[in-house]
């Protein structure tokens, strides 16, 4: 119950710490520059390698195979894609690392453990037709 109110105060007073230290290195301007340069760079980027995982996506569905890993790929794209619209250098980090197709598997293996284990605790049920 507490996790999330605190991992989100800790990402904001991460985020406000790491603004604090750019601005005071490069300035408030250039602090501000940065951060729209690197939100516009995440959404160009996520955009092209979403739309690469969705073409992957229907060449394994045309071909009688079943797209799991791409599913997960999409949603470390979709994920990365909105920590790198959050304004913030930690967040932009991490969105970069998830939207970036040589640092996904990482976050693909843990999202497919973290599902694994919801799915033998039972807390995620899969109904089949």
């Amino acid at each position: 119950m507490w996790k999330w109110p605190l991992a989100v105060l800790i990402v904001v007073a991460a985020e406000i710490y790491g603004f604090d230290l750019v601005a005071s290195r490069v300035g408030v301007g250039n602090t501000f520059l940065l951060t729209i340069v690197t939100s516009v760079i995440g959404m160009v980027m996520m955009r092209f390698e979403g739309r690469k995982v969705l073409e992957d996506s229907r060449a394994r569905m045309n071909a009688g195979q079943v797209p799991g890993r791409n599913l997960v790929d999409g949603l470390c794209v979709f994920i990365g894609g909105i920590l790198l619209v959050v304004p913030g250098f930690l967040t932009d980090i991490v969105g970069f690392t998830m939207v970036f197709p040589l640092t996904r598997p990482l976050y693909r293996f843990l999202i497919l453990r973290w599902l694994e284990r919801k799915m033998k605790d039972g807390k995620i049920t899969i109904y089949r037709r």
